[in-house]
């Protein structure tokens, strides 16, 4: 990938990444983020001018026994002006056939990009693949289905004890005699 391709990926990535960070959504399950983020996906192309795909022909054909058939990325873009098109995959696991998919589409002149969904941590792949993440919260609801929330919501810090520690008397652990020497 040339330097001008290189700048061009990453200014993609950059874009969508700041996108994102304006998604917000609480208690979806899995299905609803994928299609929540899709949705995201395709307005942000759409806002750039471009032309925008759900579900588009992927490079990469399909194992045998159907090897005559092609694989689909989530999001393709076409953009104007000779500039390469965009591939976008939309996952939640980190899955290597998504990565192999992704780095085809690359090898062909594309901008792929892994949106990466989840609680993280997410491993940024080797190569020209592009990741973008949206993190969230997880928890189970009522009736015990796991629902994901974004933006995370901060943490309060744990209450402490209410004892004054600048008063208090912690004796040296280190003296002999100490209680429970070794």
């Amino acid at each position: 990938m040339g330097s001008g391709a290189v700048d061009d990926a990453d200014r993609i990535a950059g874009s969508l990444q700041a996108w994102l960070a304006t998604v917000a959504f609480a208690d979806l399950d899995v299905d609803q983020v994928t299609e929540a983020l899709t949705e995201t996906v395709l307005a942000w192309g759409r806002v750039q001018g471009w032309r925008v795909y759900r579900r588009a022909r992927s490079v990469v054909k399909l194992p045998a026994p159907y090897e005559d058939r092609h694989s689909w990325v989530d999001v393709g873009v076409a953009r104007a002006g000779g500039e390469s098109p965009i591939v976008i995959e939309i996952d939640r696991s980190e899955r290597r056939r998504t990565l192999e998919k992704l780095t085809a589409e690359a090898a062909e002149g594309r901008v792929a990009v892994w949106l990466r969904w989840g609680t993280g941590p997410f491993t940024v792949p080797d190569g020209p693949v592009r990741l973008v993440t949206c993190e969230v919260s997880a928890r189970k609801d009522a009736s015990g289905h796991r629902v994901f929330s974004a933006p995370v919501a901060a943490r309060p810090a744990p209450a402490h004890s209410g004892v004054d520690l600048a008063a208090a008397d912690q004796g040296d652990l280190f003296a002999t005699g100490g209680p429970n020497p070794a």
